[in-house]
C-alpha cells in the first residue's frame, strides 16, 4: 500500500515543456498478432481516460471563467496524448476485431477493480456491470465469427472467456434502476474515486465508439445489434457517473481525475512490456504528475483548502493487467440472476416493474443480440473449423 503524496513530491514535466511533433503523435503502432492483448487493453483504456480528461475540462470551462485558460493549456497537451494512443491501434483491426478488444477492456479491468474497491456497494457495482460486458464479448464474438470468418480469440489470445453471462436482452432497464448511490466525499476513500472516474472513462469510451462504428455496418443484424448494446453502455456511463459525489466542487473532480490518470499510468508504466509504449507510458506519467501539481495549485489557491483532503491516504497495488478468469467465473456462477430495483442490487423475481415493461417494449420486435447470436458456441479457430471437423 502506498499514498500520492509521495508522488506528489515528484513534480513532473512542466506545462510548458510538454512538446509534441505530428510525427509524434503519430507513432509507429502496436502490432494486432504479436504485441501482448494486455498492451492493447491498455492503449484502449488510456485512449479512454484521455478522452474523458477532455470531456470534463470542456464542462467545466463552460463554468468557470477564471479557469478557461488552464483548462484549455492542460486540454491540448491531453489532446495530443489522447492521439498518441489512440493512433497506437492498427489498421489491420477491422472495427469488429477492434470491438472485441473493448469488452475484454471492460471485463478485466472493472473485474481487477472489483476485488480491490474497498466500499461494498461500489464493489458490487462492478461486478454487477462487468457480467453485462462479459455477456456483449459473447454477442459481438458470435458476429465476428459470422460476418467475417474470424475466431475472436486471436485478439483476446485465450486470457478471457467466450461464453454468455447475463443476457443482453436483459440489461435493459428503467433509467430509475441505472441510478446508484454515490459515495460521500468526505468519508471514501481515494480509490474509491479513483475507481469511479476512471471506470466511468471507460464505459462512455466505449458507448461512444459504438456510436460511431455501428452505422457504418451494411449488415442488418450488426446495425441492431451495435444499437441494442450501445443503449447499455449508456446505462453503465450512467450507473458508474452516479458512483461519485454530486457535491463536490469542479476542481475536487478535476483534480480525482488527475490522481486518476497519474494511477492508471503508473500501472501502465509497471506491467508494460513493449519498451518503446513503456517509454510513452513514463513520459505521460510525467505529463500527467506536471498537471496534477497544477491543479493543486489551483486549488490551494481558489478554494483555500490543502489538496491532501482529497489526496490522502493509502492506495492498494497498481491496477493488475493480467487475466481475471477466475474471479469472473466465480461472479458469473454467484450472480448471473442479480438484477437491479431502483439503487438496490436484488434477485430475478424482484427486479422493477418499470424495467420489465421497458424492456418487453424494446424487445417487442425482435432481441439483435439473440439474432445474432443463435445457436453460436465458441469453437477455435470459429464456427467453420468446427463444422469441418464434424
Amino acid at each position: 500500500m502506498h499514498g500520492l503524496s509521495g508522488i506528489l513530491d515528484n513534480q513532473g514535466v512542466p506545462l510548458e515543456k510538454q512538446t509534441f511533433t505530428w510525427k509524434d503523435i503519430s507513432s509507429k503502432p502496436i502490432s494486432k498478432l504479436d504485441d501482448d492483448a494486455f498492451t492493447r487493453v491498455r492503449v484502449i483504456l488510456m485512449n479512454g481516460i484521455e478522452q474523458d480528461a477532455l470531456r470534463l475540462k470542456h464542462f467545466g470551462a463552460m463554468f468557470n471563467k477564471e479557469l478557461q485558460l488552464p483548462l484549455a493549456q492542460v486540454r491540448r497537451v491531453e489532446q495530443h496524448q489522447m492521439t498518441s494512443i489512440n493512433w497506437l491501434l492498427s489498421s489491420d483491426h477491422s472495427p469488429l476485431e477492434t470491438t472485441v478488444a473493448y469488452e475484454q477492456v471492460a471485463i478485466e479491468v472493472t473485474a481487477a477493480v472489483a476485488q480491490t474497491e474497498p466500499d461494498p456497494y461500489q464493489a458490487q457495482t462492478y461486478r454487477y456491470g462487468l457480467l453485462e460486458d462479459f455477456d456483449h464479448l459473447y454477442r459481438y464474438s458470435a458476429m465476428l465469427d459470422r460476418l467475417e470468418g474470424k475466431d475472436a480469440n486471436n485478439i483476446l489470445q485465450g486470457y478471457t472467456d467466450i461464453v454468455p453471462g447475463r443476457p443482453t436482452s436483459e440489461h435493459h432497464r428503467a433509467p430509475e434502476s441505472d441510478l446508484r448511490d454515490n459515495y460521500h466525499k468526505e468519508e471514501a476513500a481515494l480509490i474509491t474515486k479513483i475507481h469511479a472516474a476512471m471506470i466511468t472513462a471507460a464505459e462512455f469510451q466505449t458507448h461512444d465508439y459504438y456510436m460511431n462504428i455501428g452505422p457504418l455496418f451494411a449488415d442488418p443484424v450488426a446495425r441492431q445489434l451495435y444499437a441494442e448494446i450501445a443503449s447499455v453502455e449508456e446505462q453503465h456511463v450512467t450507473q458508474y457517473g452516479s458512483l461519485k459525489d454530486p457535491s463536490e466542487s469542479f476542481l475536487e473532480k478535476w483534480m480525482i481525475h488527475e490522481a486518476m490518470e497519474v494511477y492508471n499510468y503508473k500501472s501502465c508504466a509497471e506491467q508494460e512490456d513493449n519498451p518503446r509504449i513503456k517509454a510513452m507510458w513514463e513520459r505521460f506519467l510525467d505529463y500527467e504528475l506536471g498537471h496534477l501539481n497544477l491543479v493543486c495549485d489551483l486549488f490551494k489557491r481558489m478554494e483555500r483548502r490543502d489538496p491532501a483532503e482529497i489526496l490522502g491516504g493509502t492506495l492498494p497495488d497498481m491496477v493488475q493487467f493480467k487475466s481475471q478468469r477466475d474471479f469472473v467465473r466465480k461472479v458469473l456462477a454467484e450472480e448471473v440472476d442479480m438484477r437491479a430495483s431502483g439503487t438496490q442490487y436484488v434477485g430475478k423475481i424482484d427486479e422493477s416493474p418499470l424495467s420489465l415493461e421497458y424492456r418487453n417494449q424494446m424487445n417487442s420486435e425482435g432481441i439483435p443480440a439473440d439474432i445474432a447470436s443463435a445457436g453460436y458456441a465458441w469453437y477455435p479457430g470459429t464456427e467453420l473449423a468446427r463444422n469441418k471437423a464434424k
